[in-house]
């Protein structure tokens, strides 16, 4: 699990780093040639613009951090900033990053001056074991001295920089001869912003005439889907619809459709969202024997037959389908079910309008599901669930219901013990006339 540390650690790490305090935040003491020449001289101060920084880690633009270096009337030649955050990054899981490779991208310039590109190290910690820790930082240029110096750098953080949090930086200013000049603290925050396409949702509808349209999310709840994009006619030809794998806003997502003389057909995902599906394959006939069709999120797909039978079929490279395993009866007390956005199982409404969780069990040969956990009561109000990928900004997958009157409702995705991620108790309105689809999935 990916952790980020503050600089209130360990009594050893304490005594490594001595933190010092600088306009009341914890940092990282200057260097002791630093402090030896700051105790002799005067230290100028370091003022951020605007207060702590909202930095959106996401899809957004950059955003713009300003702060100015007020400088002793002594200092000559040129003059380096440093640039560091009181935080530490550990590993991942397996030593994995817990940053991508350019998680912060930045141009820095100084009084108006560009020096294009300014690279960031995001190191791990420890890197060596025993080794003190090293903090990300920013390498700011050197430039001549000012009596005052102006810094903008832009900030522009992908989805990855969510772990940095809520930061100080460090600023400290050193001349030539390695004296701290000037010093002191920023304040960033690393804010959710706008999921990368592979990570946000998409959901499809079919209507009337048979058209598919794509509604593909836009990371934001207050208005989650894009303007519908029109995805091709013919699909009225289909009895049943099944995604095998979550639909997401980058054209990516594989499904399944059976045609009214009960042949299955494949759409595998094309990564291109203005044509999402490649042509379909036949998997083959036999098909109409089943009253529900449901992807389970591991590549297998779960049938269920009229007497209440759930079968599972897993994924073969040579026929997509293999021998089916049965999984159990009593399946007929569902009127609606649903894969989970989140590719772990499968959701069911009961004849009483109790929706259920079945959490993904393991991979084949084990049993598909996990015994189901109570989401909650009073979903009989709607004609249509689907779930999805993640809508909105907090990496939880989404659910969507219409109800009677055509109306669209986003029920965003919490975690529960036992029951694992599910759709939360509110809702927030999407939108009306969804009563022109006769399929959404």
């Amino acid at each position: 699990m990916v952790r980020v540390r503050t600089a209130v650690v360990a009594a050893a790490l304490v005594a490594a780093l001595a933190p010092v305090t600088f306009g009341g935040s914890a940092a990282f003491a200057a260097s002791p040639a630093a402090t030896a020449a700051g105790t002799a001289a005067e230290v100028g101060t370091v003022v951020q613009d605007g207060g702590p920084l909202a930095v959106p880690a996401g899809e957004e633009g950059p955003v713009t951090l300003r702060f100015t270096a007020t400088l002793p009337a002594a200092v000559k030649g040129p003059v380096t900033a440093s640039f560091q955050l009181d935080t530490w990054l550990t590993e991942g899981e397996a030593g994995s990053s817990p940053v991508s490779q350019d998680v912060i991208r930045s141009v820095c310039a100084v009084n108006g001056v560009s020096y294009g590109e300014c690279a960031w190290n995001m190191p791990y910690f420890p890197p060596v074991l025993n080794d003190p820790p090293t903090r990300p930082s920013l390498d700011l240029p050197a430039v001549p001295a000012a009596e005052t110096l102006t810094y903008t750098v832009t900030l522009d953080a992908d989805r990855t920089a969510i772990v940095l949090g809520h930061p100080d930086a460090l600023v400290e200013l050193t001349d030539g001869t390695g004296a701290t000049v000037a010093r002191g603290t920023l304040g960033l925050e690393f804010v959710p912003g706008t999921p990368p396409p592979g990570q946000r949702g998409a959901v499809h509808a079919r209507d009337k005439d048979g058209v598919l349209w794509r509604y593909e999310g836009t990371g934001d709840v207050s208005r989650p889907f894009a303007t519908r994009k029109r995805v091709g006619g013919g699909w009225n030809a289909y009895t049943a619809i099944a995604p095998l794998t979550t639909a997401t806003a980058d054209g990516r997502g594989d499904l399944v459709a059976r045609d009214k003389a009960g042949v299955l057909w494949y759409y595998a995902g094309t990564g291109k969202p203005s044509a999402p599906f490649a042509p379909r394959q036949r998997v083959g006939g036999g098909w109409n024997t089943y009253t529900a069709l449901v992807g389970v999120g591991d590549g297998s797909l779960v049938a269920r037959d009229r007497d209440g039978v759930m079968w599972r079929y897993k994924a073969e490279h040579n026929t997509l389908y293999g021998p089916r395993q049965r999984v159990g009866g009593g399946w007929n007390t569902y009127t609606a079910l649903t894969m989970s956005g989140a590719h772990d199982g499968a959701l069911g409404r009961d004849k009483d309008g109790v929706l259920w969780k079945y959490n993904r069990y393991g991979l084949y040969p084990s049993p598909p599901f996990q015994q189901r956990q109570r989401v909650g009561g009073g979903w009989n109000t709607y004609t249509a669930i689907a779930g999805t990928a993640e809508l909105g900004r907090d990496d939880r997958p989404d659910l969507v219901a219409r109800d009677g009157d055509g109306k669209l409702w986003l029920y965003q995705g919490v975690s529960k013990p036992l029951s694992g991620l599910v759709p939360g108790s509110s809702r927030s309105l999407v939108g009306g006339g969804w009563n022109t689809y006769n399929l959404i999935f």
